[in-house]
This record gives structure tokens, C-alpha cells and sequence, in this order.
């Protein structure tokens, strides 16, 4: 009589298939389950997107304002010119000769002369008071000579041949017309710099925020992060629906902070646009476009995520069945 034949234990094994499947099945979950718990408690959810959008939309509106003061600017940008106005002394036919002499310089492409006469003819027509300049006995305005310096002369050594050219003896006083324009740029590159360290510090501000929020749902998971880890659920299964609900909260926060920047800028359409008319001038306000909402965004998102990562990291160790 045969026996039956008896079999020991087998190690099941999961198939690699089986495993991925599982974890995109866990990502869905806790995704779904992490939106929902979002937006179940509005009025809290609604703070944390505002206070997320306003510290992200005050540095990001600040730097849309300098992207349009920069388009501004780079109308008025133009070849340096220097003025050199001479002494009274100095007579047209002396100024036309001072012309010729300098245009054999290499550093100078271009030399204009405006005599007196025309300068006042120019003056008497542009300011409307043809009346009052034609009484006066004398011309006040001195042989002017414009000065275009060679195409690509840096900005230091154009101010070195506004120096050299002022110290001549037929020269009064040497204009660099284009300082004021270097002064501008220099003060925008000033602005922008302080627009990023204020951004560093709020983005700095945001992830905190968002750490201290994942903080508090933490703890009120524990009861159930402590069951999970009974049952044997590994650190980054606990960890992963608490990572989504920090990009939920940082993609509010993005999208808040990109309507908060575009509502800015449409209230200031019209005005801007006004003053751009008075000054016979197309230009209009640019905002943060198609591509410039999905990366603010993205960046909150980011910024999300590693706020919760930050709050997850510390707190969950902390947590561990007894």
C-alpha cells in the first residue's frame, strides 16, 4: 500500500510584475486618498493655499515687474554718445575743425557739430517759446559736438574718452549721455538681486509651512501609522500618501499664487497702459504667461514635496509600535 506523499513548505516568490503593479496600485491610493482628505477640510486647506500663494506670488510678481521694466528700458537703449559742450570762446569754424580732429581717432566713429545757431532754432521750436528767445540780444547756448564713440567701446572705456575729450582746452563740459542709462541698469541689477534673496528667504518660509502642516497630520495618523507598522507597512508605504498630500497642498499653493500675480496685473492694465499712450509709446504690460503658471506650479509642487519630506523624515521615527 502506497503511502501518501508528504510535502514541506514552499517559499512563495512574487513576481517582479506583481511588485510594480502593487506599488503603482499604492501610488493611485494614497494619491486619491490624500487629495481627498485635502480638500475635505476646506477652510483649513483654503489658509495653507493662501498663505502658500502670497509668499510665493509676492517674489514671483516682483520679478514680473522687472522682466517689463526691462522690456521698457531696452527701448531706450541706444550707442553712447557723449556731448561736449564748448566754451563760449570757441567759434564755429574752430568747433568744425575740432570735429575733424577728433574724428581721426580710432575710439570715435562719428563726430556731429550743432552750432548755436542751429542749437537755438532747435530749442526756440520744441519748447514753444520762439517769442521770448527771439528778444534776447545774445545766444546763450554754446557750439555743441556730438561725439558717437566706435561701435563696441565697453562702458569704462567710453567713460575714459568722456574724461580725456573734457579735459581739452575748447571743451567746458563733457556729457556722457548714456550714464543715466547705466545707472538705471545697475539699479534694476540691484532690485533684482534683492528680489532674489527675498524669494530664497519666503521659498525658505513656504517649506517650513508646508512641514509644519504635514507635522500636524502626522500626528493625528499616528493610531493608524502605528497599526500599519504592526502589520509590518515599511517606512516609505507610510510615508508615501503623507508626500502626496505635500504636493497637493504645494500645487494649491502654486495655482493660488499664479492668480493672485495675474489679478495684480490686470488691475494695473489700464492705468499703464494710459500713461504708455500719453507717451506716444506701444507698450503693455507682459504677465507670467502659459508656461510661466505651470512653473510656478511645478515649483510649488516641488516645494511641497520637500516639505513634507522634511516632516516625514524627522517625525516618523519617532513613531513605532510599543
Amino acid at each position: 500500500m502506497n503511502k501518501p506523499r508528504l510535502e514541506g513548505a514552499r517559499q512563495s516568490r512574487t513576481r517582479f510584475a506583481d511588485r510594480y503593479n502593487a506599488w503603482l496600485r499604492h501610488h493611485r491610493l494614497s494619491a486619491a486618498d490624500s487629495l481627498h482628505r485635502v480638500l475635505s477640510n476646506k477652510l483649513s486647506t483654503l489658509m495653507t493655499f493662501l498663505v502658500i500663494g502670497i509668499a510665493l506670488a509676492l517674489p514671483v510678481g516682483l520679478n514680473v515687474a522687472l522682466d517689463n521694466a526691462t522690456q521698457l528700458s531696452a527701448g531706450w537703449d541706444s550707442p553712447s554718445q557723449i556731448s561736449l559742450f564748448l566754451r563760449d570762446s570757441v567759434t564755429g569754424e574752430e568747433a568744425a575743425a575740432l570735429a575733424t580732429e577728433l574724428e581721426q581717432r580710432p575710439d570715435i566713429s562719428a563726430v556731429q557739430v550743432v552750432t548755436s545757431e542751429d542749437a537755438l532754432a532747435e530749442f526756440s521750436a520744441l519748447s514753444g517759446f520762439a517769442d521770448v528767445l527771439a528778444s534776447l540780444e545774445d545766444n546763450p547756448l554754446p557750439n555743441l559736438l556730438l561725439v558717437t564713440p566706435t561701435t563696441g567701446l565697453e562702458g569704462a572705456a567710453v567713460g575714459g574718452l568722456r574724461t580725456k575729450l573734457g579735459e581739452r582746452q575748447e571743451v567746458s563740459e563733457a556729457v556722457l549721455d548714456m550714464e543715466w542709462l547705466q545707472r538705471l541698469n545697475s539699479l534694476m541689477e540691484l532690485s533684482r538681486r534683492i528680489v532674489m534673496a527675498i524669494g530664497g528667504l519666503l521659498v525658505v518660509g513656504v517649506v517650513l509651512i508646508l512641514g509644519n502642516t504635514i507635522r500636524l497630520a502626522i500626528e493625528n495618523r499616528r493610531e493608524e501609522i502605528v497599526i500599519v507598522k504592526l502589520v509590518g507597512g515599511s517606512n516609505p508605504f507610510v510615508r508615501r500618501p503623507f508626500l502626496y498630500t505635500g504636493l497637493w497642498f504645494g500645487f494649491g499653493g502654486g495655482l493660488v499664487a499664479a492668480l493672485l500675480v495675474t489679478l495684480c496685473l490686470w488691475f494695473l492694465r489700464a492705468p499703464v497702459s494710459q500713461l504708455a499712450a500719453l507717451y506716444q509709446s506701444d507698450f503693455t504690460l507682459k504677465g507670467l504667461g502659459l508656461m510661466g503658471s505651470l512653473n510656478l506650479l511645478v515649483l510649488g509642487g516641488l516645494l511641497g514635496l520637500a516639505g513634507a519630506w522634511l516632516a516625514v523624515t524627522r517625525h516618523l521615527a519617532d513613531i513605532e509600535p510599543r
